[in-house]
């Protein structure tokens, strides 16, 4: 896979490995299955977006993973306020999932130059 080099895949490889570890005793089935999605869909659009051949393919998909990591950001938020996901972990996934925000907005920078 092409995607496995880069820092970005493996960042939000850890984290949803980390978010289904934190879930795995969870008894609130319909949040959990949400919020587990969510994560694990940014890393699989990612994988997904770099075997495409276009460019403009390719950005398609790293912007689907933005939005994966938006609707994360929200999930974690109001699982944090629900009292499911602890403060501390919450606030580590929240500043982890920015970075990753940031690293898909270069990514997609750079392959839109590549265009």
């Amino acid at each position: 896979m092409k995607c496995e080099n880069l820092d970005v895949w493996q960042n939000a490889v850890d984290l949803s490995v980390e978010v289904y570890v934190y879930f795995s005793n969870s008894r609130e089935f319909g949040f959990k299955d949400q919020i587990t999605r969510s994560c694990l869909s940014i890393s699989s659009n990612i994988a997904e977006g770099m075997e495409k051949d276009s460019q403009k393919e390719k950005v398609r998909f790293i912007n689907i993973a933005k939005g994966s990591a938006a609707e994360f950001i929200t999930q974690t938020i109001i699982g944090q306020r629900a009292t499911f996901i602890s403060s501390e972990s919450a606030n580590g996934w929240i500043k982890r999932t920015k970075l990753i925000l940031s690293m898909l907005t270069h990514l997609q920078t750079y392959l839109r130059s590549k265009q």
